[in-house]
């Protein structure tokens, strides 16, 4: 008997809807909490709570005002 050794491929895991929001709090703009929830089907509430914890993870979250005039947040790098 030989032992072979073969290459696993890594299995493709779906993106988490923490990692779309954060994406979505990457871009220029930010992300409006409508857009969070729309993306996320999270509550509003929920979607406020998860902004929390990256500020509890040390993330530097800012809140801007768009022209429009809906808020918007975004990671500050």
């Amino acid at each position: 008997m030989t032992d072979q050794t073969t290459a696993v491929e890594p299995i493709a895991r779906a993106q988490t809807k923490a990692a779309a929001v954060q994406k979505m709090l990457s871009r220029a703009k930010g992300a409006t909490l409508a857009e969070i929830t729309a993306d996320t089907n999270w509550q509003p509430h929920s979607a406020r709570a998860f902004l929390t914890g990256l500020r509890k993870k040390g993330m530097n979250i800012v809140r801007e005002c768009r022209p429009n005039g809906d808020t918007s947040w975004r990671i500050e790098r």
